[in-house]
């Protein structure tokens, strides 16, 4: 209940008067325009706390913040409306139970303060009858929620079975045959055989699709050496980007906020007598350390914190300190020298921007007369006598990397083309222009033998190795079977892997063959680079007494239990929602977000 006040910050700090109170509603329950007003305001505010950045509102709806909390306040008001048609409610001993216990309500000796329950609701626009006709619906909500979902049974043989199943172990040996343990030297390959490979395998050694163009083309590097800059425009774009060449000396800092200063403080004297850690503190809010990272920062950056931190070893803990979001705690984990980089140092990079720029900002200026001239009829090759367009040529298929195939919107435009299409000129991604022409398409084709011989030959000899070796790790396979282990054969043991293991050198189903054959049975699999041989040597469950797989038992029950609950909740509120009467105000909402613009 202490987290409804957070949750009712702001609520009645915008007013949009008018006729329009309301952006919707769900049977007889209104959403207020403060209502939803607040709720974006708190979503973008907390997206903003876990970024690490401000973002602007339409950063947020294209984020989908507004649709998330509008599908939001319309599922609490069907469960107000729910309540209300049920009769379902909650008394006022209850909810002087609750206000009692609320901190932010207590006075300094921990006891209910009725002037600083009056004071914090009057600072947030909000009277006592309104706090507690919140706080009632919530509670109601609550009941109903948990009569919904509660009674869901434990479902422990299900996750004692599938426990035990992953913690299932097994001991094998194993060992990979390559070309290198072939027992006899393979025979070069006879034209007859070679002949044979060829016409079992086409797809092999046919070309694929090749699309013929003609092209011209203009890009900044291609003029780059006929624009001039001078010496001022550089050193004015030094001193304009100052800050990216000298960078004061910055910090790698974590940031954990907390919810009250009480707790900050009890916090950070449990890490100096060694009762907690930064990491464990992280956890304990629900946190990833990426949530809580701030990345370098300056000492002006940091506010209060500044010094402390500056003056801080990589790994202190520093804090409390007050920010926007309330005490925090700092980690400083790394520190980063001042740097410089002298004008005359980034002179020649600086200089080839500039060049860069200006360079496109003269084919930008070409464009119309390049497109006149194709208007008037002016071929590929006329524009090549008449423009500063490079005229080329192009075999090109889909896996052409190189020259202008190497852009994305040439390749896209070649993907498109037509035999006979009006040529365009279009836009390369630096800033390029091109026209292109496609002459003809060649089918693809059966390559002549004697034109892919090399690569015919090496696919033959791939193809008999790995023939080769799967006849003598069958063979293999038996041996081990039987008992017996050849002359030359070593296999590597391995023992109590899981199926959550992992074994080098193998590929990614290896274990999953592994825990599927019979104990004494020898599995051969093929690999990339060669076959491996596996002897399933012994099978056994997980200890009763194993801990982790106590742990992952209760993990995956509670897990099952809150699917299931979610689920069945979820099918509930589609069903509620669907038999009752939604209607949304578009032009309300409209009017709210153009006060966030």
């Amino acid at each position: 209940m202490g987290l409804l006040l957070v949750g009712l910050m702001g609520f009645g700090a915008s007013n949009f008067g008018g006729t329009i109170r309301s952006v919707g509603t769900v049977g007889d329950q209104e959403i207020g325009l403060n209502e939803y007003a607040s709720a974006l305001t708190q979503e973008i505010r907390a997206f903003e706390a876990q970024a690490n950045t401000p973002i602007s509102f339409p950063q947020a709806q294209a984020i989908g913040l507004d649709r998330i909390v509008l599908q939001r306040l319309l599922s609490t008001a069907a469960l107000d409306n729910e309540t209300s048609r049920l009769g379902l409610s909650v008394g006022d001993d209850l909810i002087r139970n609750q206000l009692v216990q609320i901190d932010v309500f207590q006075g300094s000796d921990g006891n209910f303060d009725p002037a600083a329950y009056e004071f914090i609701l009057e600072r947030q626009d909000l009277t006592p009858a309104q706090f507690e006709a919140t706080m009632r619906r919530e509670m109601a909500r609550t009941l109903l929620q948990g009569a919904v979902i509660g009674g869901i049974p434990s479902s422990d043989l299900y996750a004692k079975t599938l426990a035990t199943f992953v913690g299932e172990q097994r001991d094998f040996g194993w060992v990979k045959l390559t070309e290198a343990d072939l027992t006899e030297t393979l025979p070069a390959p006879t034209e007859e055989e070679l002949s044979a490979y060829y016409d079992a395998n086409p797809d092999l050694f046919t070309s694929a699709e090749i699309r013929v163009f003609t092209y011209a083309w203009l890009t900044p590097d291609m003029i780059l050496e006929e624009v001039t800059i001078d010496e001022t425009s550089v050193r004015e774009l030094y001193d304009d980007r100052i800050a990216d060449f000298v960078r004061a000396e910055r910090r790698l800092v974590e940031r954990l906020v907390m919810p009250d200063q009480a707790t900050a403080d009890e916090a950070i004297a449990q890490i100096e007598v060694g009762g907690s850690t930064f990491d464990a503190l992280v956890i304990d809010r629900g946190l990833t350390l990426t949530d809580v990272d701030m990345g370098d920062v300056a000492i002006d950056e940091l506010g209060d914190a500044g010094e402390a931190i500056f003056a801080a070893q990589p790994g202190d803990v520093v804090g409390p300190f007050d920010t926007n979001f309330g005490p925090a705690l700092f980690r400083m984990n790394a520190i980063l020298s001042a740097q410089e980089t002298t004008f005359e140092e980034a002179a020649p990079q600086l200089r080839n921007e500039l060049a860069a720029g200006r360079a496109v900002r003269v084919i930008e200026s070409a464009r119309d007369g390049i497109e006149d001239l194709m208007a008037g009829g002016a071929t590929l090759e006329d524009l090549q006598s008449r423009t500063d367009l490079v005229l080329e040529h192009l075999d090109w298929t889909e896996t052409s990397q190189s020259g202008i195939a190497a852009y994305a919107a040439f390749r896209d435009a070649a993907q498109a083309a037509e035999v006979g299409a009006y040529p365009e000129l279009m836009e390369l991604e630096d800033g390029g222009v091109f026209v292109l022409r496609l002459d003809e398409i060649r089918a693809p084709e059966l390559i002549p033998l004697e034109d892919v011989r090399d690569q015919l030959t090496q696919a033959w000899n791939a193809a008999a190795v790995q023939t080769a070796l799967k006849t003598q790790a069958d063979d293999l396979a038996e041996a081990l079977k039987a008992g017996e282990t050849p002359e030359g054969i070593s296999l590597t043991a391995e023992t109590d892997l899981t199926r959550r293991a992992f074994v080098g050198g193998t590929p990614r189903a290896f274990l999953t063959e592994v825990f599927a054959a019979e104990i004494g049975d020898a599995i051969v699999i093929e690999d990339v680079d060669g076959i491996i041989v596996a002897r399933i040597d012994a099978s056994r469950p997980p200890a009763s007494d194993d801990a982790a797989v106590a742990a992952e038992t209760l993990q995956i029950s509670d897990q099952t239990a809150a699917s299931i609950a979610q689920d069945l909740f979820d099918i509930y509120m589609n069903a509620l929602q669907s038999n009752t009467d939604v209607h949304v105000d578009q032009a309300a909402i409209n009017a709210v977000h153009a006060s966030f613009q």
